[in-house]
Parts: structure tokens; C-alpha cells; sequence
């Protein structure tokens, strides 16, 4: 385990036990697994942001992107489009929307805050002009993914599951995964060392697209239907789960496990406040605070770090 996944870790288990202790039936296994299907669309989301972020970039429009491919994809579903073809379509859309936000930060070199604050809008906006104050139903065969299970755990979780492995082989075992991590750290250098740093920067927005367009059809699946106004907030919630998770916000450094850990910490730390009756904005203040100590905890510890290493070069 790579230091920077022990704080999530170390916190999950204080929280879990915390929780435990409010309420004797918050350990059943059968209880998290259901809950945690809440909560799998933002995890999908944070796996294409841990790519981003070590990338030294953000990406405010994922909520938008995820959104508007919901919303575009119900449409085709009330028109008749098989269910495969639905989710094939969200996928390529997804992807196709992440990929604009690249060529605009890479090629144009704009600041990808800026971009995707700026596609945030025109994606959200772009949902509303085609939607309207109305919602699209879906197909029965299309709704009720969290209630179908295999092996004993719900779909949702299972294909995050899949795909959180698919996603931490190809960031910490591949070229690619170290192409990332040399972007962030300094992308001029990366360049001029040969690494297509713009091809780099452009395929993990795309990637972060694509897990948009898989969390849309999640999410829609959930709720049965598709409106302009879901999942409001969802892209903050990404960006605290990778961010608490240990992944700079400057680049260079990240984990996927802990962004895989942080998501569950949240997760348990919400539903043990539920548990508690705790009001919500009162959750709001803890999750923010946990943000603000795990980056102190983690500077902290980079800090000790960097100091044993200059006292045995010393030695």
C-alpha cells in the first residue's frame, strides 16, 4: 500500500468502527453493499479524475457530461433504440464529451478549469434546452440495475469493482499509467523527453468521459427516469473522493486505491451520520473537514518522509 492510501484506510476503519458503535445493525454486510450502490456513479467518476488530477488537470464538467448523455440517451430509449444500443451510444457520447474538454486544454492550450467550467454549463444548459421542465421514463428492462445482484453483490458495485481494477493496472502497471504521472510532474520536461504529453492530457479527459457515460446510464437506471437537474453537485463530490484519497491537486502523485478507499470512507461516513440522524448540513461540515485534515495529514506525512531521506543521504 502506497502511503498516501493509508490515511483513507486508517480513517475508513475509524469510521466503520464509529459507525458500528451508533448502531449494532450498521456492520451487516448486506446493508453497505445496498447502500454503497448510492454512491458508485461519483466512484466511477473519481476513477477518470485520479487520471485528470495526476495529470496536473481538473474537470469541473463530469455532473454536466454525465447529465446530458442521461438525458440524450433516454430520448433514444423512448424512441425505441434496444436497451445494448442505449448503453453503447451513452458510452460514446460520454467519451466523446470528455474528449472535447482535451482538445481544448491540450491543443489550445487553455486552462482546464476554465474549459470545463465552461463546457460544465454548456453541457447542463444543452440538458435543459432538450428537456425542459419534464422527465423521460425508462424501459422497464432498463431500470433497477442496484436490485439485480451477481454473486451475492449488487450489479452497480460489480462493474465499479471491474473497472476500479481495470483502471489501477493501466495508471500504476503501464506506460501509459507513467506517462501520466511524468505529465503532472512537469509536463515541458515530459516533451522534451518524448512523452506526447497533448496525446496524454486528451485521452484522460476522454477516459474520465467514458466513466461518465457508464456512471449515466447507472444513474438513470437508479432512478428511472432522466432530468436536466441530477446528480447537481456530483463533479465536488468526485473531486473531494480523489482528493482525500491522496492524489495531488498539483499532479505528479495519486493512487488509485486510494481513491478507491477514500470512496468508501465517505460512503461509510455518510451512512453512519444517517444512522445518527445527523443533519445534513451538519454532514457537509464533517465530509469538508475530512477533506481539510487528510491533506494535512497527508502534507504532514510527506513532510517526515522528505526528512528521513535528508537525514540518511546526510548520513
Amino acid at each position: 500500500m502506497k502511503w498516501r492510501a493509508l490515511v483513507p484506510a486508517v480513517l475508513l476503519v475509524i469510521a466503520t468502527f464509529i459507525g458500528s458503535r451508533l448502531s449494532p445493525k450498521f456492520l451487516d454486510f448486506h446493508f453497505l453493499l445496498d447502500r454503497s450502490t448510492l454512491v458508485m456513479e461519483t466512484g466511477l467518476i473519481a476513477l477518470g479524475m485520479t487520471f485528470v488530477m495526476i495529470c496536473g488537470e481538473i474537470d469541473l464538467s463530469v455532473a454536466s457530461n454525465m447529465v446530458l448523455t442521461g438525458c440524450v440517451t433516454a430520448k433514444l430509449l423512448e424512441k425505441g433504440w434496444g436497451i445494448p444500443a442505449g448503453v453503447a451510444f451513452a458510452c460514446l457520447m460520454g467519451t466523446g464529451l470528455g474528449f472535447l474538454n482535451g482538445l481544448l486544454t491540450a491543443k489550445l492550450k487553455l486552462p482546464s478549469f476554465l474549459v470545463t467550467l465552461g463546457t460544465m454549463a454548456a453541457y447542463r444548459g444543452a440538458a435543459q434546452a432538450m428537456m425542459g421542465p419534464d422527465s423521460v421514463k425508462l424501459p422497464k428492462g432498463f431500470v433497477n440495475l442496484d436490485e439485480s445482484y451477481v454473486l451475492g453483490i449488487p450489479w452497480p458495485v460489480m462493474i465499479f469493482l471491474v473497472i476500479a481494477v481495470i483502471t489501477a493496472i493501466v495508471l500504476h502497471q503501464t506506460v501509459f499509467g507513467r506517462w501520466a504521472f511524468s505529465t503532472g510532474t512537469n509536463e515541458s520536461a515530459s516533451r522534451y523527453s518524448g512523452i506526447p504529453t497533448d496525446r496524454v492530457k486528451i485521452l484522460v479527459f476522454a477516459l474520465t468521459g467514458l466513466m461518465c457515460g457508464i456512471g449515466s446510464c447507472m444513474l438513470t437506471s437508479r432512478l428511472g427516469v432522466a432530468r436536466y437537474d441530477l446528480a447537481n453537485g456530483a463533479e465536488l463530490d468526485a473531486i473531494t473522493v480523489v482528493a482525500v484519497g491522496g492524489t495531488s491537486i498539483f499532479g505528479g502523485s495519486g493512487t488509485m486505491l486510494g481513491t478507491i478507499l477514500s470512496l468508501f470512507l465517505i460512503d461509510i461516513m455518510r451512512s453512519a451520520m444517517g444512522v445518527a440522524n445527523m443533519k445534513a448540513e451538519y454532514q457537509l461540515t464533517a465530509i469538508g473537514s475530512l477533506l481539510i485534515l487528510s491533506v494535512l495529514a497527508m502534507n504532514l506525512g510527506g513532510k517526515i518522509r522528505l526528512s528521513k531521506r535528508s537525514s540518511a543521504g546526510a548520513t
